[in-house]
């Protein structure tokens, strides 16, 4: 069991209530385990004593989070929509491969504060930080649909912004079958929280950076965080930690018609990223406001050109679309079943 112990329900309110009862200490973590292997409630929980289960269902809810609604795609994928206690939505993916991967997208906010402008999370009203109870409910939710193995921090908001919630909820992954290599953290650059995850987190733990643009000029007129926090300075601390760790770091590039996508670009992008650190993963746009989506012919010769620069590059399946789901789009909308 790790360090996290209790990460579904209110762990303060669930330890309060067994200190008064004088209950011993490990049921908490007898609690957790069952909740990391997928159990729906308390009532399935059949090494704590029948009276303790009674009184937890009345007294310490299971979850910190309600579910509003679960819609599901034509290629399998589920996206869970979430209220928390005090009204703000939450969403979370679970995709299924092929290959058999499963991997759940999860939010770190509800909402975003730094309104990227393709992104539509960022244009809905931010609402606050997650606990890392409400973090890791979202995994503990699609872990109960069925067995996960990887997990992404790229649903709402910026991880760097609420670290110290991010991680304890990602030490805790493990328990529930996705290991610390199958993680992710993604950010779009902030650097306070970039520079700490850099210098304090020993976890292998994987880095990605959203970058969507070759040149600063182009990254501020997309992402307004880059007036505060330019290429270069991001770009030094992805290069400390493959220094420090010896992990590849993970770009994302979203690709939009006409702005982001040319063969010049492309070129430009590959004179930017040491291929021995960075590898890309081009991403198909998924509509959601001002951009068009590049054409499956823009993307190929742009990766064609990253190919020719020998910087290794993916190009994305896109997931859930037709829900709603997919990478850009969560914005607390109803999903289609």
């Amino acid at each position: 069991m790790s360090n996290a112990t209790l990460a579904n329900v209110d762990r303060a309110l669930l330890q309060q209530h067994l200190s008064e009862r004088c209950e011993p200490a490990y049921r908490a973590g007898q609690v957790w385990e069952w909740a990391a292997r997928g159990a729906t409630g308390y009532e399935q929980m059949t090494n704590l004593p029948d009276a303790l289960r009674r009184r937890l269902e009345q007294e310490v809810p299971f979850s910190t989070l309600e579910l509003v609604e679960e819609a599901r795609s034509s290629d399998g994928t589920v996206k869970a929509l979430f209220r928390t206690h005090d009204g703000h939505p939450v969403e979370a993916v679970l995709m299924r491969y092929r290959d058999g991967r499963r991997s759940v997208c999860v939010s770190s906010q509800s909402g975003c504060p730094l309104t990227c402008t393709f992104c539509a999370t960022g244009q809905m009203r931010f609402g606050r930080n997650l606990t890392s109870s409400e973090i890791l409910d979202q995994a503990l939710h699609l872990r109960r649909i069925e067995p996960v193995d990887h997990a992404v921090f790229m649903g709402m908001g910026e991880p760097m912004v609420n670290l110290d919630s991010v991680l304890e909820a990602a030490r805790a992954l493990p328990d529930v079958g996705i290991t610390w290599r199958r993680t992710t953290i993604s950010t779009v650059g902030w650097l306070p929280g970039l520079r700490r995850f850099v210098d304090e987190v020993e976890e292998p733990i994987r880095l990605a950076f959203s970058l969507h643009a070759p040149t600063d000029e182009l990254r501020s007129e997309l992402m307004p965080v880059n007036d505060r926090y330019p290429l270069d300075e991001v770009l030094a601390e992805c290069m400390r930690y493959f220094a420090l760790r010896r992990r590849k770091v993970f770009v994302e590039y979203v690709m939009l018609r006409g702005v982001n996508d040319r063969v010049e670009q492309a070129r430009a992008l590959a004179d930017l990223l040491d291929p021995k650190v960075f590898k890309v993963n081009l991403i198909p746009y998924n509509p959601t406001g001002i951009y068009d989506g590049s054409t499956s012919k823009a993307i190929a010769a742009f990766k064609a050109a990253l190919d020719r620069a020998r910087l290794p590059s993916t190009v994305r399946l896109t997931r859930g679309r037709d829900i709603q789901a997919a990478c850009g789009q969560l914005a607390a909308r109803p999903g289609r079943s």
